[in-house]
């Protein structure tokens, strides 16, 4: 059974037909990749799951319970964690107070102790700016930072929206490198990247989605291999 099954989700924007019959599944310790062109229904799928968006018909379980209609904090306490497009950090708190809004729902003080260290091993830049004001942040740490504040929740499935936005090279292969120590620690991931090329290389399993629909699907390495993949999105 998966971790995680999307089954035949539908949902609307007013009456824009945004997702339709969308299914996937996300097995314990993969990573499984969501490619798409902007606006077919990437992040949109990522909302439902995470309870920001409304979905009208299909179901969403989550390690064979349904989550549909489910509070989005609720779903934050069970284990699945959205890091959003965008990085939405709070910029005026200091880097650490964005660490700590991370396990707001985190009782144990050791556990959240022994957390933070271990996140601040996985992101050094952050470490060195606790202190700091996080909006002052580069576009890089700032990336780091909202991803490690979701790590902060303590997830078994973490949904990444477009991690490498905006970033130098560089970074985006620290980026991608750090999406496989995650799921090399337990963590189970859905990501949805612009970078297909990357996205596929790293990922268990794939699905491509056209104008709100799963159009293809396949292992990360299938996937690479498509013609259609190839032409539409690897460029």
């Amino acid at each position: 059974m998966a971790l995680l099954d999307v089954d035949n989700l539908h949902v609307y924007y007013g009456k824009i037909h945004a997702l339709r019959g969308v299914s996937l599944a996300l097995g314990k310790d993969q990573i499984v990749t969501l490619i798409g062109a902007n606006g077919a229904g990437k992040s949109t799928t990522l909302r439902a799951i995470s309870g920001i968006l409304a979905s009208t018909d299909g179901q969403i379980y989550y390690d064979g319970q349904p989550l549909r209609d489910m509070a989005a904090h609720r779903i934050v306490g069970i284990g699945i964690v959205h890091v959003p497009e965008g990085r939405r950090i709070f910029g005026r708190l200091t880097v650490a107070d964005n660490l700590r809004i991370g396990a707001f729902q985190v009782t144990d003080k050791k556990w959240i102790a022994d957390t933070e260290e271990r996140v601040l091993e996985m992101f050094p830049p952050i470490r060195e700016r606790l202190k700091q004001v996080a909006g002052t942040l580069s576009g890089g740490e700032q990336q780091m930072l909202a991803i490690a504040r979701g790590l902060m929740s303590n997830p078994r499935v973490l949904l990444l929206d477009e991690p490498s936005m905006g970033l130098a090279p560089i970074l985006v292969q620290q980026i991608f490198d750090t999406i496989v120590s995650i799921r090399e620690s337990g963590i189970a991931v859905l990501l949805v990247e612009q970078n297909a090329f990357l996205a596929l290389q790293i990922a268990d399993y794939g699905y491509v989605i056209e104008t709100g629909e799963i159009a293809l699907h396949g292992t990360g390495a299938e996937l690479l291999d498509n013609p259609h993949v190839k032409e539409a999105y690897l460029g």
